[in-house]
């Protein structure tokens, strides 16, 4: 099995990882939404704009 951020060997310790790097690559796109699945359902759209509109209506 290979690493599916750089495709290396894996390291059994990391699996499915080879280094802690690559690990905290990984991790990273799943906080920031690199892996999101787009919606192009209305009601999905609508909901994301209503929460948009209220966040930015917040005090900061």
């Amino acid at each position: 099995m290979s690493c599916p951020i750089c495709a290396k060997a894996t390291d059994p310790a990391l699996r499915p990882f080879c280094s802690k790097r690559c690990a905290d690559v990984d991790l990273a796109r799943w906080l920031g939404g690199g892996y999101a699945i787009p919606s192009t359902d209305p009601d999905d759209i609508e909901e994301a704009i209503e929460a948009a509109e209220v966040e930015r209506a917040k005090p900061h």
